[in-house]
């Protein structure tokens, strides 16, 4: 498509993506890794928070959670995920949809030893998404498993990796009078490759 000239160049999305991320991190203060994550549960209600980014594969992006958290629990039944990354610095967005799988080998034990000591502790104190009765009931669990763990604990079997590995992926940039540019990629499963139109903004 002739037009996709500028920050739309490329035949590979997830390098349109790459690039895009690597601006915000020259550009964004905090977390240019940020992005909605929507999961739904068992019943069919939504869900949304921030998650961070952690790598963008050549056929997926990938995070790290508590396989125990309310996210985990609702990717596991719904083996589907959303998520939405807006730079407004930038004024860019990509909008991401498609399947979920685990990430719990060794990218996940890998990342996981990348972590400072206390979010890597704090991964065995926290009962993400439990009720917590109070923050020093929190702060008496980290320091037991500070104390039982040292300063090399292995990665915990409920803590690790999702994949998501996109369907569809729209690359959005702010335009003049609300005359966005709007890419969408659609991946036939079929024929194996990406369709890609423009949209009305």
């Amino acid at each position: 498509m002739s037009e996709r000239s500028g920050i739309f160049a490329g035949d590979d999305p997830f390098e349109i993506a790459r690039r895009w991320l690597a601006d915000a991190q020259t550009a964004e203060v905090n977390d240019p890794n940020a992005m909605a994550l929507s999961t739904v549960d068992a019943d069919g209600m939504p869900n949304a928070r921030m998650v961070l980014l952690k790598e963008i594969e050549t056929d997926a992006f990938v995070f790290y959670t508590n396989y125990g958290s309310a996210k985990a629990q609702e990717l596991n039944v719904a083996g589907k995920a959303a998520f939405v990354m807006h730079w407004k610095s930038l004024r860019r967005q990509i909008r991401v949809r498609g399947l979920v799988t685990r990430e719990d080998g060794p990218s996940a034990d890998a990342y996981y030893k990348s972590r400072a000591l206390g979010s890597r502790i704090g991964a065995y104190a926290s009962k993400q998404s439990q009720v917590l009765e109070s923050k020093p009931q929190l702060v008496a669990r980290v320091a037991k498993y500070t104390a039982k763990l040292g300063l090399n604990p292995p990665r915990p079997a409920f803590w690790g990796g999702f994949r998501i590995k996109p369907v569809e992926i729209e690359f959005w940039a702010d335009g003049a009078f609300r005359l966005h540019d709007r890419f969408r990629w659609t991946f036939d499963v079929d024929v194996r490759c990406w369709s890609i139109v423009r949209l009305n903004p």
